[in-house]
């Protein structure tokens, strides 16, 4: 079987999930990424940018991306929370959509970012769209330690606070990690 570009993108965006989602009480390696996500049949969804969902259909999808990662990271006694699940899903979508130049297309726009302690410290330290105690309430909650509800409020925080029309990847313009 020939080494193909699709594969290539697969390799890196399991490599950069597995690293990303990491956290203390939460340690897997990054074989373990690739099999949880292949498990839930991300790498499929990364074939194509048909194949992912529709924006209004795109939380409802991610919710059961989330809950098949959650159990595919039971099978290996992997302690995924839906904060953990989420970033695996985010990066490897990122790294294999967002960050490909098809950041304009409607279904990449609606790709969730990446949420951690750096985004959500940087929200809250500026009041970015004037949603203060949401981002401390998550910052509170712990990333890594979000249920699907304060996952999915997070989420709806950013979506307000990005105006109409752009990629929820924008937000991370606030993100500071790169530093």
């Amino acid at each position: 079987m020939p080494y193909s570009i699709e594969e290539h993108k697969h390799r890196f965006a399991t490599w950069a999930a597995g690293r990303a989602a990491n956290v203390n009480g939460c340690r897997f390696t990054v074989k373990q990424g690739k099999q949880i996500l292949e498990t839930a049949n991300l790498n499929e969804v990364a074939r194509s940018i048909d194949n992912l969902p529709q924006p209004n259909n795109f939380d409802t999808q991610h919710r059961e991306w989330r809950n098949s990662i959650i159990q595919a990271a039971q099978q290996l006694q992997l302690p995924f929370t839906h904060g953990v699940a989420a970033k695996l899903i985010n990066i490897y979508l990122k790294s294999i959509f967002v960050c490909s130049g098809s950041h304009e297309d409607p279904r990449v726009k609606a790709i969730h970012p990446p949420i951690d302690s750096v985004l959500l410290d940087a929200l809250y330290n500026q009041n970015i769209g004037g949603r203060l105690n949401e981002w401390q309430s998550a910052r509170r909650a712990r990333w890594s330690k979000l249920n699907s509800e304060q996952y999915e409020n997070v989420i709806c925080a950013i979506r307000q606070t990005i105006p109409v029309g752009n990629g929820l990847w924008k937000i991370e313009k606030h993100w500071q990690g790169f530093q």
